[in-house]
């Protein structure tokens, strides 16, 4: 099976749940803690499958493509202008 037949069939075993919850509320009321409970249970696991369908539906981002660095050193004359960063000046001392 699919991805998008798993979720379907998900989906429908959810509504089962539901009805079958909404018969069981006739019998025995609402206003329990515990049918309560199981109702904001079943609500939370079809938010969280309309989240999954979604994501799976959403295309994933495209990764940047690598560069490659090359092992070599660096030339050193690339920095003879440059402070120590980070060290300050050469001639003055830390606080």
């Amino acid at each position: 099976m699919s991805v998008h037949d798993e979720l379907t069939s998900v989906q429908r075993s959810l509504d089962d749940l539901n009805r079958s919850l909404g018969h069981l509320e006739q019998q025995i009321g609402s206003s329990g803690l515990e049918m309560r409970r199981v109702r904001t249970d079943a609500d939370h696991l079809r938010e969280s499958v309309k989240l999954l369908r979604e994501s799976v539906n959403t295309p994933a981002a495209k990764r940047p493509e690598l560069v490659t660095i090359s092992d070599t050193p660096y030339d050193i004359s690339l920095w003879t202008d440059s402070d120590d960063e980070g060290l300050g000046a050469r001639d003055r001392h830390a606080p």
